[in-house]
């Protein structure tokens, strides 16, 4: 059974969540594109485009994306920018019905581990002020509020939190990213973080 976004016509669907189904999480190729673009148009206000996610695969040494994988179809999504020793998550998007079922805890353990493995030594994102579910998870990660960026979202007239995870380079933010990643992986017969 799938969920269908009845605003986008011939668009993807997304499978329903079951306790057996398995999650795999690949890096982002352009055949995802439009299943992510579905997600996005359904959850965010001001989506991006099927043209800037193109954009962004074609830049690999300086860019990871990844999608999280169900019975064959895109329930989730993750980016970052990784330069100069830094990596910035552009952006976190995972399918409504598939939401706190450890979806966002895979994707965010493996593009932190795909920036570890780049050299980055911080990581940073952007999350809005009344998202307290993901500024939750985000501090699970290691991150911390450093600043508020001041309508950052303009499009829902929100400020946007500034969040660091420093020293991701460290033995014990690896111990914390995969303990964070081993409760994410019981089967998803109940509903768990992110």
């Amino acid at each position: 059974m799938a969920v269908h976004f009845p605003h986008l016509r011939g668009e993807p669907t997304v499978p329903r969540p079951r306790p057996e189904a398995v999650i795999e999480i690949v890096p982002m190729r352009r055949r995802h594109v439009r299943a992510v673009v579905a997600i996005e148009q359904g959850i965010f206000p001001r989506p991006w485009s099927t043209g800037l996610y193109l954009s962004e695969l074609a830049q690999p040494e300086t860019r990871a994306y990844f999608v999280a994988l169900a019975e064959g179809g895109v329930v989730g999504y993750i980016g970052s920018m990784i330069v100069a020793g830094e990596g910035h998550i552009t952006t976190v998007g995972v399918a409504p019905v598939w939401q706190h079922r450890g979806v966002a805890t895979r994707l965010l353990h493996r593009v932190a581990t795909e920036a570890r493995a780049r050299g980055a030594e911080a990581l940073t994102l952007e999350v809005r002020m009344s998202n307290v579910g993901a500024q939750s998870l985000y501090r699970a990660f290691g991150f911390a509020p450093a600043g508020v960026r001041k309508n950052y979202y303009a499009e829902v007239n929100e400020d946007g939190l500034v969040m660091w995870a420093h020293d991701v380079q460290s033995e014990a933010y690896r111990e914390r990213i995969d303990a964070l990643l081993a409760r994410a992986l019981r089967p998803l017969g109940g509903a768990s973080d992110g």
